[in-house]
């Protein structure tokens, strides 16, 4: 159900503010989440200086997206879902770590904890939502963990330009996932579409 707005002489679908906040605050997380993640990339590949102070803005991004789901979900949900993800960006400066330092071995075995998590992130979602598919929402997170080393393997050649192009995808795709979780919440809570 959809408010009916008006636009000039036309009449155009619109959401309610509670919908739109919803949406909003899940690509914010998303943008933040892959910004980050690009920014301790960078870091740990460069040595920056700051990477200590962006690793832990970088982890603030587990508990922020925790808390978009306790006012639907509860407290217990809402923390497991950052504990997931905290996990998630953990493993992938530890995969960064061992790519740089050419350790392949390492890198194996940490990405296949990592695609472990993704599976398990994917597993959770659908299990407190049943408009959120499991085997989506896993694809969705596999193609974001192949995107993101895609990226790294770009920065670590210093092909800068790919790397940039590269992060193009990236936000495109988390905000594809953002507004994949928006949608299920909206469709399993109806009521958010009468909020104004």
């Amino acid at each position: 159900m959809y408010y009916v707005c008006p636009s000039g002489m036309y009449y155009t679908p619109c959401i309610s503010r509670a919908e739109l906040d919803i949406r909003n605050m899940n690509r914010l997380l998303w943008e933040q989440h892959v910004h980050w993640t690009r920014a301790a990339i960078n870091g740990i590949i460069t040595d920056s200086p700051d990477l200590d102070a962006v690793l832990a803005r970088l982890l603030r991004n587990a508990p922020d997206m925790g808390d978009s789901l306790k006012p639907f979900y509860g407290e217990q949900v809402g923390e497991r879902y950052s504990v997931l993800i905290n996990e998630h960006l953990t493993i992938a400066a530890e995969l960064v770590t061992a790519a740089k330092e050419g350790d392949t071995q390492s890198f194996e075995a940490i990405d296949k904890r990592w695609y472990a998590n993704a599976d398990e992130i994917a597993a959770f979602l659908s299990s407190i939502n049943p408009y959120i598919s499991q085997q989506v929402m896993r694809e969705m997170m596999h193609e974001h963990l192949d995107l993101f080393k895609e990226e790294t393997v770009f920065i670590l050649q210093k092909d800068y330009a790919s790397a940039v192009n590269k992060f193009d995808e990236v936000e495109m795709q988390a905000l594809h996932m953002a507004d994949e979780i928006s949608t299920a919440i909206v469709k399993q809570f109806p009521q958010i579409q009468y909020q104004m």
